[in-house]
């Protein structure tokens, strides 16, 4: 059975460290998030294929965590900093605030790359190709919009599911239960009063491009259905 660590040798580099590396042909190609793709295609050294959009309809990406035993202990901070981001994310969605959020990020301090760079990015408006070819998607970057921003436990039961697929874990209810455990929705609710609030039109579905469709009740079934995978020794 053919598994995609046996196709492709893969590596591990920081972002900002992906570009230079494809520059020098020590990769050939890479996953990472924006806006370091963008900047490999402005310097002529990259082509964008595809998008996380493509790939997955709803991909839990950058998370705000912290250790169980500091939110028991801090629960009115932990409130304050799901308020901190939710506002934020509320303004980065306004297309009329997006120059300033690009300019804010583009310090040295922050991201350092080109505030144009990041606004094409936060529009979905992407140049693909060195050639000046754009491509957009208003499902590129899903910041606060359709709950984007809401924990989802069926996210954490299939990133549990995919480690399982190629053989990082072992398949068990107490590990799933733990990994659903991890995003709090109920959290993230009550911080933003919230809680008890119907969900209703919230899209909790995976949606991945390819592969049955998933099923978190169900993830040996699930599993055993996958064509290509890599089990434990």
């Amino acid at each position: 059975m053919s598994t995609t660590d046996e196709d492709v040798h893969l590596v591990v580099l920081p972002p900002p460290y992906m570009v230079d590396s494809l520059a020098s042909g020590q990769v050939d190609a890479f996953c990472v998030g924006a806006p370091w793709n963008s900047v490999a295609v402005d310097l002529g050294v990259g082509h964008i294929l595809h998008f996380v959009s493509d790939i997955l309809v709803r991909a839990a990406e950058k998370v705000l965590a912290v250790r169980q035993s500091w939110a028991d202990k801090n629960p009115q901070v932990l409130a304050a900093l799901i308020r901190a981001a939710s506002r934020a994310a509320e303004f980065i969605e306004q297309p009329q605030n997006r120059a300033e959020a690009a300019q804010i990020l583009a310090q040295p301090e922050r991201i350092g790359v080109d505030a144009e760079v990041i606004r094409r990015t936060l529009d979905g408006r992407l140049k693909i190709s060195p050639d000046g070819s754009m491509r957009e998607s208003s499902r590129y970057l899903l910041v606060g919009r359709e709950d984007a921003a809401r924990p989802d436990p069926m996210q954490a039961a299939w990133l549990y599911a995919q480690m399982i697929r190629w053989g990082q874990a072992q398949l068990s209810p107490e590990a799933l239960k733990v990994a659903k455990g991890v995003f709090r929705p109920d959290l993230h609710d009550a911080a933003l009063g919230l809680a008890g609030a119907s969900r209703e039109g919230a899209s909790a579905a995976v949606g991945a491009f390819a592969g049955p469709e998933f099923d978190a009740g169900n993830l040996a079934g699930y599993l055993a259905s996958l064509p290509i995978a890599r089990r434990p020794a």
